[in-house]
């Protein structure tokens, strides 16, 4: 997904360090697709046949469709799971805009005996965005952060910043999806499977609807099972983050954007992942919900964010992403800061600071963020 620049409570900017030129640790290799160090050879073996199944495309006998958007997970999250793919969004702008009764997602192919897609009404009340998918490694990290971790990054921003816990219908915390919209990379995967490829599991057992009420494929009854879903998530949680090279982060802390991207935060001591224990998630991200202001809110309010939230998007592994923001407006980090200023936007202040720099300071900040 593409990056979310926040900035520093308050108003006061705040006093810059001196910059001096950093130690620059060159990575030669910088694969992104690595598992864990660390895991058992049964965790192994099990990354390692979710990585196949992670690739390959489902066909109708297997339950695809009946509409869709991609027939497999890499045509989102291509190259070893960096993504971006793109699925387009239909955004109702006015009360007279139609009623959306098949959802707001466009789900352009058929098959299995549909012959009507799911495309935006032609309407004037009626537009369309797109939601880039974001890279998949190192969310078995972010999975594994404490719910009180979040909490407290919430009782933290009491001044211009202030974000808030996606607290779910249920009351657990959403943590994954541009807007938090699930708690679990089980039901991340199950979403993604039923929204993009129409293949239910015993998460999400009900067909979506679709224009010509068909509510079953060619293969009838659940499409998927839990075990695979499971083996799914598991390879994305077992998804080392990648190596990074180091910059200095000090300009980067003092202009406020680590208040929302957290540089670090502690797994829990408990995880059923012993790689994952107590391990500190450098994922760039307080995991919370912050309204970004006119210019990025598209209007979807989902899980807990409103139409204008959305989550601090973690900096793990920018340097790999095509495209930043969640809908790939930003060629460059500096286009992307630049894209979060606007009215109402929390980030207003810290793009304020960061343009009142020298072009020095700026340089570093930007190489430090591209490093990541």
């Amino acid at each position: 997904m593409g990056i979310a620049l926040a900035t520093a409570c308050g108003n006061d900017a705040p006093r810059l360090p001196e910059i001096a030129a950093p130690p620059i640790e060159r990575v030669v290799e910088d694969p992104s697709d690595a598992p864990l160090a660390g895991l058992s050879a049964e965790e192994l073996a099990r990354f390692d046949e979710g990585d196949a199944r992670f690739e390959l495309p489902f066909r109708e006998a297997q339950g695809l469709g009946p509409l869709y958007v991609h027939r497999a997970c890499t045509s989102c999250h291509e190259d070893d799971a960096r993504g971006p793919g793109a699925v387009r969004r239909i955004v109702r702008r006015g009360e007279d805009a139609p009623a959306l009764p098949w959802g707001d997602v466009v789900r352009p192919r058929t098959t299995a005996g549909a012959t009507i897609a799911v495309i935006a009404p032609v309407h004037p009340s009626i537009g369309e965005v797109v939601r880039l998918a974001p890279a998949v490694f190192a969310r078995g990290l972010i999975e594994a952060i404490p719910d009180a971790a979040i909490e407290a990054n919430e009782r933290a921003q009491r001044g211009v910043i202030s974000g808030r816990v996606a607290r779910l219908a249920d009351g657990r915390i959403g943590r994954f999806g541009h807007k938090a919209r699930t708690a679990t990379l089980d039901e991340f995967v199950a979403d993604a499977l039923l929204g993009d490829m129409g293949l239910t599991s015993p998460m999400r057992p009900e067909e979506l609807p679709g224009p010509e009420g068909i509510r079953d494929d060619a293969k009838p009854g659940v499409d998927v099972s839990d075990e695979e879903i499971a083996l799914l998530a598991d390879y994305v949680r077992l998804l080392a983050m990648p190596r990074r090279e180091a910059r200095d982060a000090r300009v980067f802390e003092a202009v406020g954007c680590a208040t929302c991207h957290v540089p670090s935060t502690r797994t829990r001591d408990d995880h059923e992942v012993p790689a994952l224990r107590a391990v500190d998630a450098a994922i760039y991200s307080d995991l919370l919900l912050h309204d970004m202001g006119d210019a990025l809110a598209d209007g979807i309010a989902e899980g807990a964010a409103s139409g204008r939230e959305w989550r601090t998007a973690p900096l793990v592994g920018v340097r790999h992403l095509r495209g930043l923001m969640h809908d790939g407006r930003a060629r460059t980090v500096r286009e992307a800061i630049d894209a979060h200023a606007s009215e109402g936007s929390e980030a207003n202040a810290v793009v304020e600071r960061f343009r009142a720099l020298g072009e020095d300071e700026q340089l570093a900040l930007i190489a430090f963020v591209e490093a990541l």
